[in-house]
């Protein structure tokens, strides 16, 4: 008998798996690193963050997140994310967000869930192509 102990029995439950894509359909999706400029809450949404990001474009892009309850507006500042720049635009609760933003979540016991914004594992330009 071993005296290691068993792994904790993991608690998250996997989403189910969306329709199969094609290569094509996948290369419609313009994936980029942007870095955030500014954060603050969204002003009609309590779960709402408002992003002002560069993308390596020269224009700036405004997205509004889900992330609020996980993240605060400062500690987003300065971060390269990974968007989603070819969405139509949307208005949300008053305010036109443009892209968005990648997070990855899990679903933990409970209602409580982990959200993790997705990030490059090295610095890299705004505007670079998330292949």
């Amino acid at each position: 008998m071993s005296d290691t102990p068993a792994p904790a029995a993991d608690t998250t439950q996997a989403s189910p798996a969306k329709p199969t894509i094609t290569f094509e359909d996948f290369a419609r999706l313009d994936l980029r690193v942007a870095r955030v400029v500014t954060a603050e809450p969204h002003p009609n949404a309590d779960r709402l963050l408002k992003l002002q990001v560069d993308d390596g474009s020269g224009t700036p892009r405004q997205i509004c997140a889900g992330i609020r309850e996980h993240y605060k507006p400062e500690d987003l500042v300065g971060r390269h994310i990974v968007i989603v720049a070819n969405l139509a635009p949307r208005t949300i609760r008053g305010e036109e967000s443009r892209g968005m933003l990648l997070a990855a979540s899990e679903q933990g016991e409970g209602e409580s869930k982990r959200v993790v914004v997705l990030t490059p594992s090295a610095e890299v330009a705004p505007g670079s192509v998330v292949s």
